[in-house]
């Protein structure tokens, strides 16, 4: 059985007020708020019994809204990069605020992680729907979103839909950042982790990728066994894993699969993840500096979480070859993440 509440939690000038709402089932509990569909906090148990919150975020408001590395926020219209903010849909072309570098990252200058959900209760959770307008950071139609956080034991599960006026790309996940020694643990070295994707895709310097689907037999990108972090860091170039992850083949059904185990041994805490989506992009925190003040005070630094995003392609709107990322009108975009959180 779940128990779900909510309450106001805060004001940002000029938008609707911010509730919190808190799932807690017998195994876990959960905090979600309704700026930016952000998963605030999961606070699961190791093996000595302890509860520890393993989703880095902020003690207030004023953080979230202030934040520019997504903790824990929805992302969107278009997860991830496309490559100098520019495709073409339907014979006509359409630029995008870039943000990142030459590129366009996770919606653009005020993606969905800035906007404030309306929220309405659900059985086991909370869904939250958002209204983009026609022309929102550039991109095509009205679309109508929605995500639904709901909560069963010891799994969290997201479930997003929408709908477009006209045909525009989509591509949602939730970017939350996760150390399972617990948020203010220094780094993830010691944590272990396997994805289950024969193939990864390498990417240029600015971080798109260059089309190449390659096998990971033989690579740094070999996680389909569990690997310790900490020294396969070491291997991969650039400062981490910033990259997708392919759990299908173009053209493949998208249905749920096994993606990802994450498991710290010394806590005994594991994290699996299942999603419908046909990639999932590992990242390692590479561009937090210690200068962003977390939950507690705690700095968080580079390699001091990871993410897990399930997600189509990154910059699939320009790859031919990459699976489909456009939703027609009268479509209706839909997927699953589930996030099962146990011991060992």
């Amino acid at each position: 059985m779940t128990e779900v509440s909510h309450q106001q939690w805060g004001e940002v000038p000029g938008l609707p007020s911010v509730d919190m709402w808190v799932l807690q089932s017998s195994q876990l509990r959960v905090e979600v708020i309704t700026l930016g569909a952000i998963i605030r906090s999961v606070c699961c148990r190791g093996k000595d019994g302890q509860m520890e919150d393993v989703v880095l975020g902020f003690d207030d408001l004023e953080g979230y809204v202030s934040d520019r590395r997504y903790q824990g926020a929805v992302v969107g219209r278009v997860a991830n990069r496309i490559a100098r903010g520019r495709f073409v849909v339907e014979g006509k072309e359409y630029q995008l605020d870039v943000n990142n570098g030459p590129n366009a990252l996770h919606g653009g200058l005020r993606g969905f992680n800035k906007a404030v959900w309306i929220a309405t209760a659900v059985e086991g959770g909370v869904q939250l729907g958002l209204t983009s307008p026609d022309g929102d950071q550039g991109y095509p139609g009205e679309v109508q979103v929605s995500v639904s956080y709901t909560l069963q034991g010891e799994t969290l599960t997201a479930e997003y839909q929408a709908r477009s006026t006209k045909t525009t790309p989509i591509n949602l996940t939730n970017h939350a950042y996760f150390n399972l020694a617990g948020q203010g643990a220094a780094d993830i070295y010691d944590h272990q982790v396997s994805i289950n994707a024969q193939s990864y895709l390498p990417v240029d310097d600015t971080t798109i990728p260059t089309g190449e689907i390659r096998g990971v037999e033989g690579t740094p990108f070999d996680l389909r066994k569990p690997v310790l972090i900490g020294p396969r860091l070491k291997e991969v170039p650039g400062p981490g894993f910033d990259h997708n992850f392919c759990l299908s083949s173009p053209g493949d059904a998208w249905a749920e699969r096994h993606a990802a185990r994450a498991c710290h041994p010394a806590s005994g805490r594991v994290l699996e993840v299942s999603t419908s989506q046909p990639g999932v992009q590992f990242y390692t925190a590479n561009y937090l500096d210690g200068s962003m003040t977390g939950k507690g005070g705690s700095k968080y630094g580079k390699h001091s979480s990871f993410c897990l995003e399930s997600q189509n392609w990154p910059d699939a709107v320009n790859q031919a070859s990459f699976p489909d990322c456009l939703l027609h009108p009268g479509e209706v975009y839909r997927h699953v993440t589930r996030y099962t959180f146990t011991t060992i």
